[in-house]
């Protein structure tokens, strides 16, 4: 027996067929894209779609969004531009579905987003997790010098990975409050979960796909 989401994605694609203004595909790439670029709801784009005369559930938008998010980014990532060779890294507590986890990100230099993981644990395992991560990436290169906080996990995983070879023995990390400063405020600046949820559906933790409708 047909579902009722089977028969609703199927309803939404032959009006959009029979509409011939904009594919489905087109339709889907679009709500994806504002739903993640800005700060709208699901509802929100049920508004706006039938603004345009496009009659779309709700429900359905967030169907295409966790369908599709993961996709967009595999697609996007080996485009992103070289960052720079300084990074800036630290930590913040977000609540995410009720449950609080750990948002690790690295910035450059001029607070540009590098890298962003999380985590339920903030400890050494968590940052080898996450520097391993922001070293795999495709748009990233070796780091000259890795600035972070006090937090005594970061100098033990650093060593660790550096006498693993997975961190460069040229690699330097400088542990200053001062110069930490570009990410700690821009972690202030995304402290609430529709703010982070952007961030938040691209990472690969399951967590992230439990934003709000």
């Amino acid at each position: 027996m047909m579902s009722k989401e089977t028969k609703e994605d199927l309803l939404w694609q032959s009006r959009t067929s029979s509409n011939g203004v904009m594919r489905e595909a087109e339709i889907i790439l679009l709500c994806v894209r504002w739903y993640l670029r800005y700060a709208l709801s699901y509802r929100d784009l049920e508004e706006i779609m039938r603004e345009r005369g496009l009659s779309v559930d709700h429900t359905t938008i967030y169907r295409w969004v966790q369908r599709s998010a993961p996709e967009l980014e595999k697609r996007c990532r080996p485009y992103l531009k070289t960052t720079p060779d300084s990074w800036r890294v630290d930590e913040t507590y977000v609540k995410i579905k009720g449950v609080w986890m750990y948002l690790y990100r690295a910035v450059d230099s001029q607070g540009k987003t590098l890298e962003f993981l999380l985590s339920p644990t903030r400890d050494a395992q968590a940052a080898k997790s996450f520097f391993s991560k922001a070293l795999a990436a495709s748009h990233t290169v070796s780091p000259r010098v890795i600035t972070v906080d006090k937090n005594a996990a970061y100098p033990k995983a650093f060593n660790e990975m550096k006498a693993a070879g997975v961190i460069p023995t040229a690699c330097a990390l400088r542990q200053s409050k001062y110069l930490n400063n570009p990410v700690e405020q821009d972690h202030r600046a995304h402290q609430t979960p529709r703010q982070t949820r952007d961030g938040l559906l691209f990472l690969s933790n399951s967590m992230a796909n439990t934003a709000r409708i």
